[in-house]
Formats: structure tokens, C-alpha cells, sequence
């Protein structure tokens, strides 16, 4: 009689398995069929170099073609007009526009240098680098370029930096690229350091006036007009105070983020987004990254390689929380922006 209650008992703990079972099942096909979270997974997948599986795993060819078609972005087309770029007196004032404006000119003590501001919504943490004078803005190259990149702690201690963000892309395939292969072009020191297929065909850097230049420009032309530094990427977000045009979520997803930016008196933002961490920062849309830099007052801003790649250090030592990597310093990458101390202002130890 105990025998038979007991297989009783657990036919039925076994039948309310297989419903709960069912039930999850049920509602998965329901969530992964709705638009929204189709329009979350495909771009968000579609727009990594090695994870684009994931998108074909739950997806045909159709639904996703469909889905990247609503979700793109137009990009601003006009020439970025450098006149615009005033690089003048960033020192405290007295009287502020908005609590934005007071977030970047009222200084850390001590520091004239850089000025870090958390940034934090239910979505998304991240960071923004204040950098005051663009003359301390370089660009830091992989001293083994072709044969392996370094981390962004690395390059910010190469380049005798203080704060880095990492620049291009590289090859990365299947998640393992030590990023020895950049795509595009990589502007040094005003020469043409590096080509490889597969760039964007957009030019993000800096002239010899430290003013942002963003061009669709071949590097040899670009370099005539004064850029000494560049990498290949984007796309532009913001060109002459004038935004991207953004479809759906423009078809990047939300991940973690990275982007360089320059206000009209010449102060240069660094943006760090981290996200695919749950629980702690999903990542940010472009949406959400335009709408961070118009609060700056970002007047040119170019989308950097995000994903696994979003890494920032600090005085040599990581800062934000890679979605990979975090417990090796961050992945190795072939290039970063870094502020440097070119006319040693006062800056904490």
C-alpha cells in the first residue's frame, strides 16, 4: 500500500514537472515570437563579429533580414565643418546652463587634467571622461601590430597616459581575435600606419589643430588636410550639432558601448557604456548613447568598437567592467585613445 503511494506521489510530482515543463516551453515560443523581443536579439546578435549565431539559432533568414531592414540608421551627411570647433577658456564659471554643463566644469581638486562622471539608469552604468585640453588626446597603437594587440591598460602605460578607451575594430573570429588585425586604416603621427579590408570606410580622429575629424576621405587625403591621428569605424552619430537619424534601434541592439566626442570649445569626451552583465548593466541602444552626449553638449561624436571590446582604464589599472576579459584587464585591442599630460597640468597621484 506505501509502495503504491509512494509511486502515486511521484507520477504526480513527475506530471507537474512535465506541465511546469511545457508551460515554460509555451511561454518561450511566445516571448521569442514577439516583435519586441525579436528587435531586441537580432540586432543585438547581428551586429557582433562572432555571435551572429545566436540571432540564426531562434530566426530564419527572412525574419531576420525583415527585422534588420526597420532597425538602420542615417547617418549624418554633410562635411564636418572644423571652423565650428573653437578651442577656448574651459576653466570653472560662475553660472551654468544645466547641471550637465556644472558636472563638467566644476573639476575634481587637484585635477585640470580629466574629469571622470558616473553615469547610472535602471538600464545602464558607464563612465564619461571629461578631457579639457584636446591636445592631450593621442592615439595609441599596438607595438606588435599584425602579430597581436595589448590591452588599453597596457597602451595608456606605453603612451605615459592617465585615462584610455579603446578604438577600432580587428578581426575577431569566433570571440578569439587578440586584436593583431585591425579593420581599416590607423593614422599615426600623421602617416598611414596600417590598412586592412573591412574598415567602414569612416575616418574618426583628431587634426594637428586637436580639433575631431570625422571623413569619409581616403587616409592620403585625410592626412593632407591635417589629421595625424585616426582609426576606422563608427558610424557618426553627431556631425556639426546635427544627429543621426535613428530607426528602430538602428539596428546595433543594446550592448556595451564605446564612443569619442568633442564639444564646440574643444573638450573631448570619452563614453564607456558596460552592459550584457545582468543584474548590473544591460548596455545601451544608439538612441541612448546620443541622448547621453546631447545633455554634454557633444557637438561631433563617432561610435567606437563596443561589445566585449568597451574597456577603460584609469592611471594603468581597469576601470569599467568588460562584458569578457575584466579579470585579465580587458581584452587585447590594437588601438586606444588615450589623454596624455602634454603641458603637465596638476593632476592627483
Amino acid at each position: 500500500m506505501k509502495h503504491k503511494k509512494k509511486l502515486t506521489l511521484r507520477i504526480r510530482k513527475f506530471t507537474i514537472l512535465v506541465v511546469l515543463l511545457d508551460i515554460a516551453v509555451i511561454l518561450g515560443l511566445v516571448v521569442i515570437n514577439t516583435k519586441d523581443f525579436k528587435t531586441f536579439w537580432i540586432p543585438t546578435a547581428m551586429t557582433t563579429m562572432s555571435h551572429k549565431y545566436l540571432a540564426y539559432t531562434l530566426y530564419g533568414t527572412d525574419t531576420i533580414n525583415d527585422i534588420m531592414n526597420e532597425n538602420y540608421i542615417e547617418k549624418p551627411t554633410e562635411e564636418i565643418n572644423l571652423n565650428d570647433i573653437v578651442i577656448g577658456d574651459t576653466s570653472e564659471k560662475k553660472h551654468y546652463s544645466s547641471k550637465y554643463e556644472e558636472e563638467i566644469f566644476t573639476r575634481d581638486p587637484g585635477n585640470d587634467l580629466y574629469k571622470i562622471i558616473r553615469l547610472e539608469t535602471k538600464k545602464y552604468k558607464g563612465y564619461l571622461t571629461v578631457v579639457y585640453d584636446p591636445s592631450d588626446v593621442t592615439l595609441g597603437v599596438t607595438s606588435m601590430l599584425g602579430r597581436s594587440g595589448q590591452t588599453v591598460s597596457t597602451l595608456v602605460k606605453n603612451n605615459n597616459g592617465y585615462v584610455g578607451i579603446n578604438g577600432g575594430g580587428f578581426e575577431d573570429l569566433d570571440g578569439w581575435g587578440n586584436g593583431s588585425i585591425p579593420y581599416g586604416a590607423i593614422i599615426k603621427d600623421g602617416k598611414l600606419v596600417w590598412t586592412h579590408p573591412g574598415g567602414s570606410g569612416e575616418l574618426i580622429g583628431f587634426t594637428k589643430d586637436h580639433k575631431m575629424y570625422l571623413t569619409s576621405k581616403s587616409p592620403e587625403e585625410a592626412i593632407a588636410d591635417g589629421m595625424v591621428d585616426a582609426v576606422e569605424f563608427g558610424p557618426n552619430l553627431i556631425v556639426n550639432g546635427k544627429v543621426a537619424k535613428i530607426h528602430g534601434d538602428g539596428g546595433w541592439g543594446t550592448a556595451p558601448r564605446t564612443v569619442i566626442a568633442q564639444r564646440k570649445d574643444g573638450i573631448v569626451l570619452f563614453l564607456i557604456i558596460e552592459g550584457r552583465l545582468p543584474g548590473y548593466s544591460i548596455g545601451a541602444t544608439m538612441n541612448d548613447v546620443i541622448e547621453i552626449l546631447l545633455r554634454y553638449k557633444a557637438y561631433n561624436a563617432a561610435n567606437l568598437d563596443g561589445g566585449a571590446s568597451s574597456t577603460m582604464s584609469v592611471n594603468g589599472k581597469l576601470y569599467n567592467r568588460p562584458s569578457a576579459g575584466g579579470e585579465y584587464g580587458g581584452r587585447a585591442v590594437s588601438n586606444a585613445w588615450i589623454v596624455t599630460n602634454k603641458q603637465n597640468k596638476a593632476v592627483p597621484k
